[in-house]
């Protein structure tokens, strides 16, 4: 029997969700349904990780995770009055890789209609291209040349046919097909404890997404090809960066530095524990300390916030092959509430390497702006609540009825894991 056996509900089982989104600092979930392609969030939990329950994204202590998910889990279940037995989960770290791999592919003949079969031979290849891409790039940053690396999420973001643009290539004619497919990789024993903590939890996993691709998917408006931004979500131990640009993920970088790495500077500049820390680094965000306190731990991130400033422009470095980057920033996840961060963006003398075509501006994202969730808990109100919506956003047509390309897609990745 499993742990909220007395909540579940079989026969609403086909409408209700779980989003689960293990972050460093926090694990967060939310429960929703599925009501007219919308979900409904009806219930939101959240739990304290341990220090040692996480490190840079990833799980380093299962059994404590575990706990702390079914706390989270507790209280959204008792707000929602069910617990549902399928669940989607967010996959963060530095290791984490996505990118959009395009591929141009002549037809023998043109004049015949492109059919399913041959769309499916076309991503097999884009597939294959970005999972040697993938190993080598894990192996060339960890030293290991055998990573074993697993495909975690795949899209196609982009479709041209003889240059003209379509959202399904079922059925048209023409010479040139251009496929984009977003795909995200992880290491297998990062994959492998996300699988085991839904396991534990006794939760059948309905999906484990890319963190930056949910947030990429779920913020700005879904149907436009013209919408660019950076999206950056700064959480505990690591800072995920999404590149979106015309519509489409054109790649998800992360790298492992946080708001911990903050608060562990403001506990040595201050002279107090880490909790303590945590406490002041929230009072200095809202600027209830003294004045002298204030001054002193504003000077003494100042090094630390050009560090992660760094970390910003090396990551934007491996995305300069774009024509330009986006010129607008959004920002979200815990780590953001400090707001030297976004202070440090919007004073920042940019690397003249990137191709900015104008100085980039700074935004926040709001849970409001998260696409298809209702929040009928009225609770979900914080930056970190966004990560965790965004995750729910992208399991809504996995609970109900899919489109004609996730289809395909699901079928091809299925392939690819055995």
């Amino acid at each position: 029997m499993g742990l909220f056996d007395f909540l579940t509900n079989k026969s609403l089982e086909d409408q209700y969700a779980i989003a689960l989104d293990i972050g460093t600092e926090y694990a967060k979930t939310v429960i929703f349904k599925v009501e007219d392609g919308k979900g409904i969030v009806v219930g939101a939990g959240r739990q304290r990780q341990r220090l040692s329950d996480m490190q840079g994204g990833a799980v380093t202590d299962i059994h404590g995770v575990v706990k702390n998910c079914q706390k989270a889990l507790e209280r959204a279940a008792e707000q929602a009055g069910i617990m549902p037995a399928q669940v989607i989960m967010g996959i963060a770290g530095e290791l984490v890789k996505g990118n959009t791999t395009t591929i141009k592919y002549t037809r023998p003949n043109p004049k015949s209609k492109i059919t399913l079969e041959e769309l499916k031979d076309i991503i097999s290849k884009v597939q294959n291209r970005a999972f040697d891409r993938a190993r080598q790039i894990l192996s060339w940053e960890t030293g290991f040349s055998e990573m074993d690396v697993k495909l975690v999420n795949a899209a196609i973001v982009d479709v041209k046919i003889d240059g003209h643009k379509v959202t399904n290539p079922l059925g048209f004619q023409g010479r040139e097909v251009q496929v984009g497919v977003f795909n995200a990789f992880a290491p297998i024993v990062h994959l492998g404890a996300i699988q085991t903590i839904a396991e534990e939890l006794d939760l059948d996993l309905l999906s484990i997404v890319a963190d930056p691709y949910a947030l990429a998917k779920s913020v700005g408006p879904k149907e436009s090809s013209e919408f660019s931004a950076i999206f950056i979500d700064i959480g505990g131990g690591t800072t995920d960066v999404a590149i979106v640009r015309q519509g489409g993920v054109e790649g998800t970088k992360m790298f492992a530095l946080g708001g911990r790495s903050f608060t562990k500077r403001i506990a040595q500049i201050m002279g107090v524990s880490f909790e303590e820390a945590e406490e002041m680094k929230i009072k200095y965000s809202q600027k209830k300390l003294p004045p002298d306190d204030q001054e002193y731990i504003r000077k003494g991130l100042e090094t630390d916030c050009q560090v992660w400033f760094s970390g910003i422009e090396l990551t934007l470095e491996e995305f300069s092959n774009l024509d330009l980057l986006p010129s607008r920033i959004l920002m979200c996840g815990g780590g953001s509430n400090l707001t030297d961060l976004a202070h440090t963006l919007e004073k920042a003398e940019w690397n003249k390497k990137l191709p900015f075509a104008r100085k980039p501006t700074v935004h926040f994202i709001r849970p409001a702006d998260v696409v298809n969730i209702v929040d009928e808990t009225k609770s979900l109100n914080h930056l970190w609540d966004i990560t965790p919506m965004s995750l729910a956003n992208m399991a809504i047509d996995l609970v109900g009825q899919e489109a004609v390309m996730d289809n395909i897609l699901n079928k091809i990745v299925s392939n690819l894991r055995e």
